[in-house]
């Protein structure tokens, strides 16, 4: 081939990138802009209501006005106006959450900044606002929706699925077994408890009801497990030195690039457990993982577990392993909220993840 139309080809590459990434930038700087005028209207709303005793016919009148004056332009409906007051209202007192502004009086010139709430859209905001009331849960998923690119579904998913506690609370032995470039994603990829209420299942059933379970329900499994991962196969098939082996479920996780073992039991974990796990991660490293894959991940998911055993146990473990539980019963157990981690414990959780 040509060696000019190689460089040319080359050179149309190179300015289609440059493109995207100064409309990614863009639309960054606007996303920004937004929140700060959003910020500033809420304001504005609360402090005449507040100073001068105005009503809720206010914003009604606001409204119309700025539809009149601004037509065609989305987001000054008056329910969007009373989002404005209550954003500024719960951010206000939060110096990490709020526009970064230089108040000296009311009617002096805001200082804009980038903050950390106009990282993500207003759409996120409202969602995580009215979804959480604990500052320290509302910083957890404005973090990880900006340094992870949750869509609003996965968002709502895993505020809905309690994430926030459920990846505080998790059980790994990452620290020591994962690379320092993707612990942080490795930690957020295994939660305490995962919630099986998409599976019509009695309190008695076997291993194999559980997988086909599972198996039948695999799109709500997968949303369940985070939203990063992809179904390979159930009862995946390994031969090793002639002998057949199975491993319940076999996933790939898109950010990790990653092979991720499951093996479900239905009873209290075991130690012997992840010594089977160990077993099945050198198999997938040596005969499936691709060269340019990281090494593969397992995740016992059992019925139930005793904390102090399972840590004892990752301790001895050189594979990167997690321990969890299943239920299936949407709220969060008690025995679990009385593990979460003290609030500057949380907050020293949130700066790792979010890269502080």
């Amino acid at each position: 081939m040509d060696k000019s139309i190689i460089e040319y080809g080359s050179f149309i590459k190179e300015i289609k990138e440059l493109i995207y990434r100064r409309q990614y930038e863009a639309m960054k700087k606007v996303n920004a802009e937004l929140i700060q005028l959003y910020w500033e209207i809420g304001e504005e709303i609360e402090y005449q209501q507040r100073e001068k005793g105005w009503g809720k016919s206010i914003v009604e009148v606001l409204s119309k006005e700025l539809q009149k004056e601004f037509p065609g332009v989305a987001g000054f409906s008056a329910r969007n106006l009373w989002l404005m007051r209550s954003f500024y209202i719960e951010y206000s007192q939060n110096a990490k959450l709020q526009p970064s502004v230089a108040e000296l009086t009311h009617e002096q010139t805001h200082l804009i900044l980038p903050p950390l709430v106009a990282e993500i859209s207003w759409t996120k905001n409202i969602i995580i606002i009215q979804k959480c009331k604990d500052p320290l849960e509302r910083e957890f998923y404005i973090k990880m929706t900006k340094r992870f690119g949750w869509t609003k579904d996965v968002l709502i998913n895993n505020i809905e699925n309690q994430a926030f506690a459920k990846y505080l609370t998790n059980q790994t032995n990452f620290d020591e077994t994962v690379p320092e470039k993707y612990r942080r994603q490795a930690k957020l990829a295994v939660k305490d408890d995962y919630n099986f209420d998409f599976i019509e299942m009695g309190i008695e059933h076997s291993e194999s009801e559980l997988e086909a379970g599972i198996i039948n329900n695999i799109r709500a499994f997968l949303s369940e497990m985070g939203g990063d991962f992809s179904f390979i196969g159930n009862q995946y098939h390994l031969d090793v030195a002639d002998e057949d082996y199975y491993i319940d479920l076999l996933l790939y996780h898109r950010r990790l690039r990653c092979l991720i073992a499951i093996d479900l039991k239905i009873g209290e974990f075991i130690p012997e457990y992840a010594g089977k796990m160990q077993f099945y991660l050198t198999a997938l490293d040596e005969t499936v993982k691709l060269p340019d894959e990281n090494p593969s991940i397992g995740i016992i998911i059992c019925k139930s577990k005793n904390r102090t055993r399972v840590e004892y146990t990752l301790r001895t473990t050189n594979k990167p392993i997690g321990v969890a539980t299943y239920s299936f019963y949407e709220s969060l157990p008690e025995d679990i909220r009385s593990l979460l981690p003290s609030p500057d414990e949380i907050e020293a959780i949130i700066r790792e993840f979010g890269g502080e």
